[in-house]
């Protein structure tokens, strides 16, 4: 079996809000400890279709005597995820991972500030585990800004609840929190955080991190961004997930999402 390539056997699956799912996969004592930021590439055992795994970022995990646990959060978006949203306890899926790099973290600054979209709140609910029990950030001094379409879309309150104790949410269409884009949000509260105290982490949709730059660069803030990408290979070698960025000479190149990021500095990104 190739490095890093494991067979996991689903433990729960359960649909969590319309269309969004959250899996619960048992795999070897040997899989790695992912850390905050880094994701796997699944894919059905014993299935030739769809042939390309799925990146998902790692929601969770624990380690157990002889064993390890991740969890998954995804939503329907195809076919793959929607042949994933019918497998039951027991069915057993081809884990590559964990992968990717992580997020940086800075346990010297006095706020944590995390900017979720949708989806995009899996791989900042892992941080805000490992910043809470591995580093021991003091959870006041966390602040969580979770957004979506509508209550229905908003995915991980309950668990963030518990390792964040300043949460703001935000809905489109105000059936939830605050109405308000997450990004609209946060510029209203900006003064609060002094921007060389204060470390940003956010992933969600393009148009999120987009308009986020646009907020954070003129006050000074640096911001780490997880990118949602289409891959193939999860790995580098095909570069279909590339995107444009602003090398340390301040020049235009390419990197990979798998490969470089996910995570990268927001204000390298080329919109």
């Amino acid at each position: 079996m190739a490095k890093d390539l494991y067979i996991g056997e689903i433990l729960s699956n359960e649909e969590v809000q319309p269309k969004n799912f959250l899996m619960k996969i048992a795999l070897p004592s040997s899989f790695a400890d992912p850390l905050p930021g880094q994701f796997v590439m699944v894919r059905i055992a014993g299935l030739s279709e769809p042939f390309l795994g799925r990146p998902i970022s790692v929601y969770s995990w624990r380690r157990r005597r002889s064993s390890a646990e991740i969890e998954l959060l995804y939503r329907l978006a195809g076919k793959g995820t929607q042949i994933m949203a019918g497998l039951i306890g027991g069915s057993q899926l081809a884990i590559h991972g964990p992968l990717g790099c992580s997020y940086e973290v800075f346990p010297e600054k006095e706020n944590i500030v995390f900017i979720a979209g949708g989806i995009g709140v899996a791989p900042l609910a892992l941080l805000a585990q490992y910043l809470c029990k591995d580093v021991g950030h003091p959870p006041e001094q966390m602040n969580f800004y979770l957004g979506a379409q509508t209550s229905g879309s908003i995915l991980g309150l309950d668990r963030l609840s518990k390792l964040c104790d300043n949460i703001h949410v935000c809905t489109d269409d105000g059936t939830l929190g605050r109405k308000s884009l997450v990004t609209q949000a946060f510029q209203k509260d900006m003064k609060k955080y002094h921007p060389g105290q204060t470390a940003v982490y956010a992933c969600g949709p393009k148009a999120m991190l987009r308009a986020l730059a646009g907020i954070l660069k003129p006050a000074g803030f640096q911001c780490q961004v997880s990118l949602e990408e289409r891959m193939a290979c999860g790995t580098g070698a095909c570069m279909g997930c590339a995107v444009a960025i602003k090398n340390q000479a301040e020049e235009f190149a390419y990197k990979r999402v798998c490969k470089d990021g996910p995570v990268f500095n927001l204000q390298d990104i080329i919109w």
